[in-house]
C-alpha cells in the first residue's frame, strides 16, 4: 500500500512496506524528484536504515556470545509490518514494534517510529527509536534517499555536482569488495565546497565522510535553476553513492557505519553505535527541500 499527502508545492507518496519514500513530486511543474526503482538498475527508492548500516563482516555479529544475522542495512527496509498510525493531512506516520522475527536477528525489545511531515517546499523525516528491553540497547540509523539524476531529459549526469554548507577538506573510507570499510582513505574534497558528479567516482562503491563540517548539502545542476536541499544535523556521518552510469544520487545521512573489515564482531565493539538506555528515547531528523 502506498500513502500520499500533498500541499500546494509538493506531493510525497511513501510506501508501507519498508516506510520507504517512493515519490516526490513537484505539484507546480510535474518533475519526479526520487528515484523510480527500476529493479534492473536498483529496485529501491530511499530505504530507512535499523538497526545497522551496510554490511556485516561474515554476515553475522555476535551478542553476549549468541550469533546472530541481519540484512545489508537492517530489516525496516523488508518490513510489511510498519502500521500506519495517527496519519494526518500533512504528515504520514508509521510504527514498527520488535517481535519473534526481529528478535531472531536482534535481541533488544524496541518500537521504531517514523514520521514524514510535508510544510511547504520540505519534508521533514524524524525517527524516534524507544528502548523497550530490561539491557542498554545497540543500534545504527540512517536514511537511503536517492534522487533523479538527471532530473530533466536534456540533462546528463555529469551535469550535476553537490554543494557543501561550506568549505571542506575530507577524504572518503576505501571499501572491500564485500563492502567492509577500511583504514585507507584518499581524499575527495581539497578546500572546496563543490563535489562534481561523475560515474568514477562510484566505481569501488560509495564515498563515505566521517569528519565533514557541512550539515546541509545541495544537489544542483550546471543547466537548471532547481535543487535539491538535503539537511541532516543529526547526523554524524554522510554517505554518497550510484551505481556507476545510473541515472540517480543517493545522498545517505547516517548515524553508524558498515563493518570493518578488522571488527572482532561484537555488537558492543561496532564503531558508531548508538547505546540507549533502558526506557529511554532516541529521535533524529534530516529534512528534503525542492527549490524550483
Amino acid at each position: 500500500m502506498i500513502h500520499t499527502i500533498s500541499n500546494s508545492s509538493l506531493r510525497l507518496s511513501v510506501q508501507q512496506t519498508g516506510a520507504e519514500i517512493c515519490s516526490i513530486q513537484s505539484v507546480k511543474s510535474g518533475k519526479e524528484y526520487i528515484w523510480q526503482a527500476d529493479p534492473v538498475i536498483w529496485g529501491s527508492h530511499a530505504p530507512v536504515l535499523f538497526p545497522i548500516i551496510g554490511s556485516l563482516k561474515n554476515n553475522e555479529y555476535y551478542y553476549d556470545g549468541m550469533r546472530y544475522s541481519i540484512p545489508k542495512h537492517g530489516f525496516i527496509r523488508y518490513s510489511e509490518k510498519l502500521d500506519p498510525t495517527n496519519n494526518t493531512s500533512d504528515r504520514i506516520v508509521f510504527k514498527l514494534k520488535s517481535d519473534a522475527e526481529t528478535l531472531n536477528m536482534y535481541p533488544f525489545d524496541f518500537e521504531f517510529i517514523v514520521t514524514f511531515q510535508l510544510l511547504g517546499n520540505r519534508i521533514n523525516i524524524m525517527h524516534k527509536v524507544t528502548n523497550l528491553d530490561f539491557k542498554e540497547m545497540f543500534f545504527s540509523l540512517g536514511a537511503h534517499p536517492a534522487f533523479r539524476c538527471p532530473i530533466n531529459d536534456n540533462e546528463i549526469f555529469d551535469d550535476y555536482f553537490i554543494e557543501f554548507e561550506t568549505t571542506e577538506k575530507a577524504s572518503s573510507h576505501r571499501l572491500t569488495d564485500g563492502g567492509l570499510v577500511t583504514d585507507k582513505t584518499f581524499l575527495v574534497l581539497d578546500n572546496t565546497d563543490i563535489l562534481p558528479l561523475k560515474p568514477s567516482l562510484f566505481e569501488k562503491d560509495a564515498l563515505i565522510f566521517k569528519k565533514l563540517k557541512s550539515r546541509k548539502v545541495r544537489l544542483r545542476s550546471h543547466q537548471s535553476d532547481q535543487y535539491i536541499t538535503l539537511r541532516f544535523s543529526d547526523f554524524n556521518y554522510l554517505g554518497i553513492w550510484t551505481k556507476p552510469h545510473a541515472p540517480f544520487i543517493c545522498i545517505e545521512p547516517w548515524l553508524g557505519i558498515t563493518d570493518h573489515v578488522n571488527t572482532d564482531g561484537n555488537l558492543k565493539n561496532k564503531e558508531a553505535m548508538i547505546k540507549l538506555p533502558v526506557g529511554q528515547s532516541f529521535m533524529a531528523q534530516y529534512s528534503i527541500e525542492i527549490n524550483e
